[in-house]
């Protein structure tokens, strides 16, 4: 089968799934994904979701395929699940089972309540599951299984053996009853045995799919989500198997063939939320991780902006030097006063102030002047004692005859050196990641509707994201302007003391 043809035939078996599994788009890809890579999917939540049927209508899909289906209980035997003793066998001294039309001659299973399988099913089921043999007596016996649908009301009790199986998932989804009351309408009223697929997939397509993923690259970026995932998880004590990593690359190198891509892109990484969580509370938590990395790369913006203010902190911190006396700007407390109609005076009188008055250090008045040249000063901290209007020079020359005091605003050469290639690498990445927006601004929606198996609400989250996170260049771009102006020379400041220095 063509790569078009396969992914178009994906597309009608997900269009007739969909018209009959109200809100179960996600399980629904996770299904056919699972079919077609070979893995298997646990559906945890109460009974009356139609876990059964979604598993059952699965196998139909495939032409000719087998379905076994069996509720487990503590009680349970292996003959119940692998077939009962051959009594032809036990005539001749040999042990052996009747396999035909139990789990190991299945292409599909659902076994219902699969963490209550005992120790006698479990290691055989370990074996069928991982390996796809089934040792028959003497006989190991090629399992033809491609999924086992795993349901339970409940998760795993901590007992060794059975994290072993539940490791064996690949794909978790958490079902709920329909939320939406057209959509139960429409399941309630509707007569499921209607539900006849139409559209097909034969073993040899299956078998076609894996053998061109086997070999798909990876791009680099989608490694360096992989990898930071691994990293973030870890941090939060979440552990994820180097055998499932490995399993989960794989699942992404199938649902890229079927889209027709010539290797694994990053929207297709939206796909290890379904693979990554351990226990449902994660599950949120886990898919906001992994729709912020898939975004952009996953250039993650608010450490950008983060390391971009703490540069300019820096540099601040180094210019800033302690004024002699409290400096007042007239015009700003004369146009607060009209505004509060006098309610409001000084910091140090215990009344906040809202805006910009006084000032206790130089580079703050500096800027302050740059921004408003026109305004004038007084010093001291008595409000209803101004002692004059002096404009910036004047100040300058006040302060330098009768304090010593000198406006000196630069870095010393060190320092300099070190910020400026801070702010080179800062800027490097700010200009990377304004081209990767103005790319992804002309591309992202086709690149998700083109991705089938995004789902409706992953494309329009990262839509918003991606909004924010084009909002938030403006922000950065802004920041990182004013860590330039600090930096060049002659530096507007340096003009301002000048002036000073002239009119003295």
């Amino acid at each position: 089968m063509r790569v078009l043809d396969l992914k178009n035939t994906i597309l009608n078996i997900k269009q007739e799934f969909s018209e009959y599994f109200k809100e179960r788009d996600a399980e629904i890809n996770g299904s056919l994904l699972a079919l077609l890579s070979g893995e298997h999917i646990l559906l945890l939540g109460p009974p009356g979701t139609a876990k059964t049927l979604l598993a059952n209508k699965i196998c139909e899909t495939i032409e000719g395929g087998k379905f076994f289906h069996y509720l487990l209980t503590r009680f349970s035997t292996p003959e119940e699940v692998f077939g009962p003793l051959s009594l032809k066998a036990l005539e001749r001294d040999e042990f052996s089972r009747r396999i035909e039309g139990y789990l190991p001659t299945a292409h599909i299973a659902l076994l219902d309540e699969i963490f209550k399988a005992n120790s006698s099913i479990l290691n055989s089921l370990l074996t069928v599951l991982n390996e796809r043999k089934y040792h028959n007596g003497k006989e190991l016996v090629d399992v033809p299984l491609f999924s086992v649908f795993g349901a339970s009301n409940e998760l795993p009790e901590e007992d060794e053996s059975l994290e072993a199986l539940y490791d064996r998932f690949l794909f978790r989804y958490k079902v709920g009853y329909i939320q939406h009351e057209e959509n139960l309408e429409d399941l309630i009223f509707k007569n499921t045995d209607d539900f006849v697929l139409r559209t097909k997939l034969s073993i040899e397509d299956i078998k076609e799919v894996q053998k061109r993923a086997r070999d798909l690259p990876v791009d680099p970026e989608v490694r360096a989500i992989i990898k930071a995932l691994r990293r973030e998880l870890k941090n939060s004590n979440i552990f994820v198997s180097d055998r499932r990593w490995k399993k989960i690359v794989n699942i992404l190198r199938v649902a890229s063939v079927v889209n027709g891509h010539s290797s694994v892109n990053r929207m297709t990484a939206v796909l290890l939320q379904h693979m990554l969580w351990d226990v449902p509370e994660q599950r949120e938590a886990i898919r906001k991780i992994i729709l912020d990395r898939v975004v952009s790369g996953g250039t993650d913006t608010g450490k950008l902006k983060l390391d971009i203010l703490d540069l300019k902190n820096s540099i601040y911190n180094c210019l800033q030097q302690e004024l002699p006396d409290l400096v007042t700007c007239n015009k700003c407390y004369e146009e607060d006063r009209k505004t509060t109609g006098g309610l409001k005076s000084s910091r140090f009188s215990g009344v906040k102030i809202q805006r910009n008055l006084t000032f206790d250090n130089a580079l703050d008045l500096l800027k302050h002047h740059t921004e408003f040249p026109t305004h004038t000063y007084s010093f001291g901290l008595d409000y209803s004692n101004l002692n004059g209007s002096l404009n910036f020079e004047s100040l300058a020359e006040q302060f330098r005859r009768k304090y010593g005091f000198e406006f000196k605003i630069s870095l010393d050469y060190g320092d300099k050196k070190l910020y400026e290639k801070e702010y080179e690498n800062l800027e490097e990445k700010v200009n990377y990641f304004r081209r990767q927006i103005q790319e992804e601004e002309k591309a992202l929606e086709a690149t998700l509707r083109e991705n089938i198996w995004v789902s409706e609400q992953d494309s329009q989250e990262i839509l918003m994201k991606y909004r924010s996170k084009n909002t938030d260049i403006y922000e950065i771009v802004s920041a990182l302007n004013e860590i330039r102006i600090l930096l060049e020379k002659p530096r507007i400041f340096d003009v301002a003391v000048e002036k000073a220095g002239e009119v003295a």
